[in-house]
């Protein structure tokens, strides 16, 4: 424990608000090193090394789910699957913890420390520590100690932190605006130019397109999945309603006085819970219903297993008292009218082999048997009979990229100021509104770059569905006189992007110099 934090030392009542998780406020990484090389089954223990420095899967672990937390905050919600590994969030952890020992071991050369007055004002900054608006020593300790944490493995993980802090600020530090990008960023803003510009979208040149029965063929090849019929069963089943069995079912005081007290919360009244004694015929009523279920779904899985092997559901269902319904072919997505909402028991006849029997599948309409009747694969019907469908799809895709070829081709004719549409003339606009075209931030950045007639973009821009080639018209320079003025707050609006590209530059040099071995298992989806 740092001795000056003791002078922070309070005795107070810890308040359960203050029980958190401490490294959510602080965004600590406090790398775990050094552990195993092996987790005993051939595969690598380690999350990474860098430099022979080992990074554990636990701290990986860690990391990971501080960093899907903060994405799901700013979200505001659950990250699906899809959306995380769209994000990419697990490569982001693990680079995020590679470039975090690089630049520890560049802070040791540069010789930058931290020192532990330093840390000890910072950790008091944390609201989380705080009574009144002031650090207290209680709730520190109480807080970490919540949270499974020592004071030192924190007090190390500050210091860690405001190291690799105070590297990146020096890194930064050496990020400068010339002259010549002030001038550059003010022309931008202040001056105007006209577009000359052609577009094409599929479209316009949908009707050009023929396809052969070979190139048909070859997509569908390329791009099964989107054809391929979906997974199909039909089934039989019968239902078992426990309800129907309550009135049968008698329980005795004992049962429904221990029914009472282990659901005690649904006996709610306005002053609290209600007595046994204002509610006896209702918990008797839900003790015989609870009863009834537990037996019927005993009863249920008694059949199951006794008719199993034979897969007979029919024997099984008048076991039960039941009927059997079955159903014609179905897919997951568009079960039967009998069986929507039912999305277990149709998982389950997923799941289940053809002819075979399965369950008990308990949902709020009953206890479910099922048995597979028929099933049949997904499948990719032969191109005769899906062409029509095949053909649609290629032919879109085909006719994307040949609007963006004819928009590449286009540039070469606008730089000979071939005839061409014209914007009008406008000034810059982050939002990226071009007149007449649309938004586009990529475009309307390349258009201030353009300086002489004719100059064409290197490239062309997507808008919409269309693919535009643009060339400068003209450009209408605005005069200097009121360069000096802005200068200034020109050059600190430019500084921050110039700071993290000289720092996103320092550390892509870093890693191209290091040694690094990541596990394939910590980023794999």
């Amino acid at each position: 424990m740092l001795g000056v934090m003791r002078k922070y030392k309070q005795s107070i009542v810890i308040k359960v608000v203050f029980i958190v998780i401490v490294l959510s406020f602080i965004g600590t990484i406090f790398l775990v090193w050094g552990k195993g090389g092996s987790d005993g089954r051939g595969g690598k223990s380690y999350a990474a090394t860098v430099n022979g420095t080992k990074i554990s899967l636990e701290e990986f672990q860690k990391s990971y789910y501080r960093t899907r937390g903060l994405y799901e905050q700013i979200y505001g919600r659950t990250l699906t699957p899809e959306l995380e590994k769209q994000m990419g969030i697990k490569k982001l952890t693990i680079d995020t913890l590679i470039d975090n020992v690089l630049i520890l071991d560049e802070s040791k050369k540069m010789g930058i420390k931290v020192k532990k007055d330093e840390v000890a004002a910072e950790i008091a900054k944390v609201p989380a520590f705080q009574k009144n608006g002031a650090f207290d020593f209680g709730v520190y300790q109480q807080t970490l100690k919540a949270n499974r944490i020592t004071p030192k493995d924190f007090e190390e993980s500050q210091e860690q932190e405001m190291v690799l802090q105070k590297t990146r600020n020096k890194i930064k530090g050496s990020a400068t605006v010339t002259d010549a990008e002030v001038k550059e960023a003010y022309k931008k803003q202040n001056d105007k130019v006209n577009l000359a510009y052609v577009s094409f979208s599929p479209a316009d040149v949908k009707g050009s397109i023929k396809l052969t029965d070979q190139e048909l063929t070859s997509y569908l090849q390329d791009h099964q999945n989107e054809f391929k019929t979906p997974e199909q069963v039909s089934v039989a089943y019968t239902v078992v309603n426990p309800a129907q069995a309550a009135g049968n079912v008698s329980v005795t005081p004992e049962e429904v006085q221990t029914y009472y007290q282990k659901n005690i919360d649904r006996y709610q009244g306005k002053g609290g819970i209600l007595p046994f004694a204002e509610v006896k015929d209702k918990a008797t009523a839900d003790a015989q219903k609870q009863k009834a279920a537990k037996e019927a779904y005993e009863k249920a899985a008694a059949a199951v297993n006794k008719f199993k092997t034979s897969g007979d559901l029919d024997g099984a269902a008048a076991s039960l008292g039941g009927k059997v319904e079955k159903t014609p072919l179905f897919t997951a997505k568009a079960p039967v009218a009998s069986l929507a909402g039912e999305s277990e028991v149709v998982a389950r006849a997923f799941a289940l082999k053809q002819g075979e029997l399965g369950g008990p599948v308990e949902t709020a309409k009953g206890i479910y048997l099922i048995k597979v009747l028929d099933k049949k694969a997904a499948a990719v019907p032969p191109l005769a009979q899906i062409k029509g469908a095949v053909e649609a799809k290629a032919v879109e895709v085909k006719a994307a990229d040949l609007a963006k070829k004819k928009a590449e081709e286009a540039l070469g004719q606008l730089a000979k100021g071939g005839a061409a549409k014209e914007t009008g003339s406008f000034g810059y606009a982050p939002t990226g509104a071009v007149p007449t075209i649309g938004t586009s931030p990529e475009l309307m950045e390349a258009a201030f770059t353009l300086n002489t007639p004719n100059q064409a973009a290197k490239q062309p821009f997507k808008v919409g569905d269309r693919w535009y080639a643009v060339a400068l018209k003209s450009r209408t320079e605005a005069p200097l006189t009121g360069l000096a003025k802005d200068s200034g707050t020109i050059k600190a609006a430019l500084l921050p992007k110039k700071q993290q590209e000289a720092l996103d530059k320092w550390v892509k040099e870093l890693r191209a110099k290091a040694k690094i071995d990541i596990n394939p298992l910590v980023i794999q989806d």
